[in-house]
């Protein structure tokens, strides 16, 4: 506990209850998701700079889409991992629980970008093909990109810098893995009441903003492929989009749940179980959703797998 208006300089993290047996079984769990997950994501991303089949908006997004992925994963489960191993209470300084929060909703904000401009461009793909090609050259997808990570960055830097303006004196016990915004508002003697408002309205505002263009495009892409006459030229049309579109319900329903509510502080059960789902399973997920449902992208690995035994057998 802390005194009375004494300001934090370090939080301690309870992390997960249970035995060190358990301990070391979630540490052996978690280890495999983020080593199949940084594997998974970085083939991802290599097939789709050295394979010529994949030079296309669609897997130049992916490939960004895949890195974001890593870096949100990366952000959170190496902390969560080590205090997995230690016996005691995990610590974690003041800068490093802002930048740890900051860079996890920066990336997160990115990735929701992210994701609309990716149903933006399947729209104008399954609506607009014989202008495709045009509308999306390598100028737009440039633009488009940078764009979603200045979004990304510069919107998150308000909400960190007045959430560590708050005095945090009640304790310096974070019920959480990792430096959850819900549970410092917890330890805040202030009155937050504002701050959470405010940070309900950006959350609406980030993540409702960017799902906005993807059920607008859905829409129009679900009235064209309805509109094919042929069961298989509806099936080739939806296969282009459903691994997207797989991807955004995860994505979306899971931060649906932890950010867009007027009240922060929820329960902190309830907080891990969402958290693990955003930054363990969610990233795991997206190498198998984006290869196991797309042929372009197996066959441009079979041919990368190919080339590797090639030249080690040379």
């Amino acid at each position: 506990m802390m005194s009375n208006h004494s300001r934090a300089t370090e939080f301690c993290l309870l992390g997960f209850a249970g035995s060190p047996k358990l301990h070391h079984i979630l540490f052996a769990i978690f280890f495999f998701f983020y080593s199949v997950t940084l594997m998974g994501n970085s083939v991802i991303i290599v097939i789709v700079c050295v394979d010529k089949q994949l030079q296309s908006p669609m897997y130049f997004f992916l490939g960004h889409l895949s890195a974001l992925e890593m870096l949100v994963t990366s952000i959170i489960v190496p902390v969560m991992l080590g205090g997995l191993l230690v016996p005691r209470m995990q610590t974690i300084s003041l800068t490093a629980c802002v930048t740890q929060l900051f860079l996890y909703l920066a990336v997160g904000t990115t990735e929701f970008a992210l994701l609309g401009a990716m149903a933006v461009d399947r729209y104008v793909a399954v609506c607009n093909p014989l202008r495709y090609n045009v509308i999306m050259n390598s100028c737009t997808c440039n633009v488009v990109v940078i764009a979603c990570w200045v979004f990304g960055f510069l919107s998150e830097i308000w909400p960190v810098y007045a959430t560590f303006q708050l005095t945090f004196c009640k304790s310096n016990v974070l019920d959480h893995f990792y430096c959850d915004r819900g549970q410092l508002l917890k330890l805040s003697c202030d009155d937050t009441r504002f701050a959470e408002f405010v940070l309900f309205l950006m959350a609406i505002f980030i993540i409702l903003g960017s799902l906005a263009p993807t059920v607008v495009s859905y829409t129009y892409i679900i009235s064209t492929i309805l509109k094919i006459p042929s069961a298989s030229g509806r099936r080739k049309a939806f296969s282009t989009c459903a691994s997207h579109f797989i991807f955004v319900v995860i994505g979306y329903g899971t931060c649906l749940f932890l950010y867009v509510k007027p009240k922060q502080t929820q329960a902190a059960e309830y907080n891990k179980v969402v958290s693990l789902l955003i930054s363990v399973l969610t990233p795991f997920l997206n190498p198998f959703i984006f290869t196991l449902r797309n042929d372009k992208v197996k066959e441009a690995l079979r041919d990368t797998v190919k080339r590797c035994c090639q030249l080690l057998e040379d």
